[in-house]
């Protein structure tokens, strides 16, 4: 008898034991994750700040003229391009993965969402130098062809970035939609509304936080995109004129001149005081974001 009630207390601390070990893993990764962005933002500050301060804030900024090799540093039609590019990736990405991810989770057929799905998560797969590829052998040529310019500028890095944002989004929005408890959808048919109309006025409201989880995981995807970008975007250190201008963003200024600036120099440390400035532009976007769900849901 004595034994019989000894196993059970073994398998019980046994459990125990193993449930703690594992919540101090968890916990060890999720310091490590903090840890790792605390390095991060110290190392951008530590270069960062100091060139800025040599440079001064408001011509860093506000410049609008790039010369490095006359120690000019003036990053504003860069951060402009940025703006353009990612606020026509929203414009034309934004709006097309909603309506897919509603299509998905409540009028697809299974066997044709057993198709568009991991079409859909491939997607997610494809590296952005392939999908530059693709900007440069398809898009240029379109709009070379529909605007007689070099096919180069504003729009062709939006439509790329709105198709490269499109599973993140649908992703995200999906899943929202799908966690909405039923009752919602029954509910809204019982009080005589359609299909379409219990999906679009009664589901996804009730989704629309998870939706703002996608929409910024896509906001986050198209403003620090690079590769692609640099491939499709003209990369011209001036003020856009219009959509067909060619722009230079704030993550391909890093990448193209990195890789020739001195190491420790007043260029180097002005390209860190890029990604510090980039940083803090994401970091507003979440924050504007966030306060835009709270006052929603007060």
């Amino acid at each position: 008898m004595t034994n019989q009630k000894l196993k059970p207390e073994k398998k019980k601390r046994y459990i125990s034991v193993k449930e703690t070990g594992m919540k101090i893993l968890f916990l060890i990764c999720a310091l490590a994750s903090i840890v790792a962005v605390i390095v991060i933002c110290l190392f951008l500050f530590a270069k960062g700040f100091p060139a800025i301060g040599e440079i001064g804030i408001f011509k860093f900024i506000f410049g609008t003229t790039w010369k490095p090799s006359a120690e000019i540093f003036g990053i504003f039609p860069m951060i402009v391009g940025s703006i353009y590019v990612t606020a026509g990736a929203i414009i034309i990405g934004v709006p097309l993965a909603l309506l897919c991810a509603a299509f998905l989770a409540k009028f697809c057929p299974p066997k044709l969402y057993r198709i568009l799905k991991p079409a859909i998560n491939l997607m997610a797969g494809i590296p952005s130098i392939v999908y530059g590829f693709f900007g440069l052998v398809f898009i240029v040529p379109l709009m070379q062809t529909i605007t007689g310019g070099s096919g180069k500028g504003i729009i062709t890095a939006s439509i790329l970035l709105g198709i490269m944002i499109l599973p993140t989004v649908i992703g995200v929005a999906e899943s929202a939609i799908r966690a909405v408890p039923d009752s919602y959808y029954e509910g809204s048919l019982a009080l005589g509304a359609t299909h379409e109309r219990s999906v679009f006025a009664v589901i996804f409201p009730a989704a629309k936080s998870g939706i703002f989880a996608g929409v910024i995981l896509g906001v986050g995807r198209a403003i620090g995109e690079t590769m692609a970008v640099i491939m499709v975007a003209g990369n011209q250190e001036i003020l856009p004129e219009s959509i067909l201008s060619g722009v230079r963003t704030m993550t391909a200024n890093i990448v193209i001149e990195m890789a020739y600036s001195e190491v420790g120099s007043l260029h180097q440390n002005a390209l860190i005081a890029t990604g510090v400035v980039l940083f803090v532009f994401i970091l507003l976007i979440n924050i504007s974001f966030s306060l835009l769900k709270r006052r929603e849901k007060s």
